[in-house]
């Protein structure tokens, strides 16, 4: 029997992590089962095992990997008010609202992740720490621990008002509450609003 590479071992585990992100985020972490998650990335049980040891290991893996991808976004944003304008606009813009499955892993997590074994959690915790010390970068106004609160602040704000925009059913509430989260969190970061508001882009 061949065997299979490291390299392909890896990016099948890369293919894991991927699509068991998305579809953790588009139908919840308790409605996805292992015989989907397999599925969704073209493998059998047996493959998911030889990864993974359990469920939870490959749920704590994803909310590891979202996190870190969502603080690299963060880390590589240009210096200045206008790449934190610009990234508070599409994190609270009706096209991220609508799009779970690709979207912030917090907003879409958040509630199960509290629910969560330990291990699971503190891969959270690893994460949002990350989160908030990338977004205190863009902040920083001399005094470390005001930053950091004020990064704190816009982290949880942020998360809040687009889980309460996507839960309402109301299309006219959902949209005044991000454009209220937005002005607010212009506010927490000092930086200035631009031409383009989130009301004012086009969901998919």
């Amino acid at each position: 029997m061949a065997r299979y590479s490291p390299e392909h071992k890896e990016a099948t585990r890369r293919r894991m992590i991927e699509t068991a992100g998305r579809r953790f985020k588009s139908d919840g972490i308790d409605g996805s089962g292992i015989a989907t998650l397999v599925a969704d990335a073209g493998l059998t049980n047996g493959a998911f095992y030889g990864h993974f040891s359990s469920k939870d290991d490959l749920v704590a893996t994803v909310v590891a990997q979202q996190l870190a991808d969502q603080v690299a976004i963060v880390n590589a944003l240009p210096a200045g008010s206008d790449s934190v304008e610009a990234f508070l606009r599409d994190y609270l813009s009706p096209a991220h609202r609508d799009d779970l499955a690709g979207g912030c892993p917090s907003a879409a997590l958040l509630d199960e992740i509290g629910r969560c074994d330990v291990a699971i959690r503190e891969a959270y915790t690893v994460g949002v720490n990350a989160m908030i010390e990338a977004i205190a970068r863009h902040l920083d106004d001399g005094d470390p621990q005001r930053t950091r609160d004020r990064a704190a602040g816009l982290f949880s704000l942020l998360v809040g008002s687009l889980q309460a925009a996507r839960a309402v059913t109301d299309p006219a509430l959902s949209e005044q509450i991000l454009a209220a989260a937005y002005a607010n969190a212009l506010a927490i970061a000092g930086a200035h609003p631009g031409t383009t508001s989130p009301l004012t882009q086009e969901s998919p």
